[in-house]
């Protein structure tokens, strides 16, 4: 059995690998939609250093549609319960409550919920009826990053400032999980990067202000991997080709930002190229060592 204060724990940063069983994420969509090919990518990545395995099975990216509940049940479950065997912690990505529900159930440890509470009020009710670690991440509504379900709502604009915004924001979240039943010893936060914060401008200020949300005394996972503003800053930076950035360099600077966070004392980092971020995020744990 995980030992889930151990797992809360923030003194080492985690790496937590991306399993998308999804066809249309927007850096692996259909790659591991095959329950086979999913199982054994989530086992490659436990070699490569991942920490956590983050399943997921429904697209958050601008523009993706909603799958069926039922979908997303066979699809998780299916992944669990090839993963659990083999000594996996499992995160699932997740914002409804009979899912969450069938993979605590079924083993899960951690529940990463991007709507932090706000779309499916039973879901705090289910992390507060299960022994289980919840992630409550920013949101200002579903497909947060392009323009919502209103056509003439932006969801980009931050009166106070990104950094004071998305901290007030989302200690209301938590607050509104809080009074659910959830406890405060088993809620992670995640600012949200890229969601609702499509630009460089958005989301560095985040990334350098991780100390103002460590300080609520509650751990923070970064989700930075392949985000929109990776590829403008390597875009902005003249380090393209006509293309556009590559994966790899993509990944390189998703590497560099998980050392970085690690440095700056992150929970955890989610990232798709495990490999990279995991030595990297070895090298921002030594660092922080020899900080303090």
């Amino acid at each position: 059995m995980t030992d889930l204060q151990a797992l809360h724990d923030a003194s080492h940063t985690m790496v937590m690998g991306v399993l998308n069983i999804t066809e249309d994420s927007s850096s692996d969509g259909g790659l591991w939609l095959d329950p086979a090919k999913a199982a054994q990518h989530g086992r490659d990545m436990m070699a490569a250093g991942a920490d956590i395995i983050d399943i997921g099975a429904e697209s958050t990216r601008p523009g993706a549609k909603r799958v069926s509940e039922e979908d997303e049940l066979a699809r998780i479950t299916g992944a669990v319960n090839a993963l659990i065997p083999a000594g996996a912690v499992l995160s699932i990505d997740t914002t409804r409550a009979s899912v969450a529900a069938a993979a605590l159930d079924g083993g899960a440890q951690i529940i990463n919920d991007v709507s932090g509470g706000t779309l499916d009020a039973n879901l705090p009710h289910v992390i507060a009826d299960h022994d289980c670690l919840y992630i409550v991440q920013h949101w200002r509504g579903w497909l947060a990053g392009s323009k919502g379900a209103n056509p003439d709502q932006d969801t980009s604009v931050y009166e106070h400032g990104v950094l004071t915004d998305v901290h007030d924001e989302l200690m209301r979240q938590v607050d509104g999980v809080l009074a659910a039943g959830v406890k405060p010893e088993r809620i992670i936060i995640d600012p949200g990067l890229g969601f609702s914060k499509p630009s460089i401008e958005h989301n560095l200020p985040l990334l350098t202000g991780l100390e103002t949300f460590r300080g609520t005394g509650y751990p923070v996972l970064i989700g930075q991997s392949r985000k929109r503003f990776i590829s403008a800053m390597l875009t902005e930076a003249g380090a393209v080709g006509e293309d556009g950035p590559t994966m790899a360099q993509r990944d390189d600077v998703t590497a560099a930002l998980s050392a970085l966070s690690a440095e700056h004392g992150a929970w955890a980092v989610r990232v798709h190229d495990v490999a990279k971020s995991h030595a990297a995020v070895i090298a921002g744990n030594i660092w922080r060592q020899y900080l303090s």
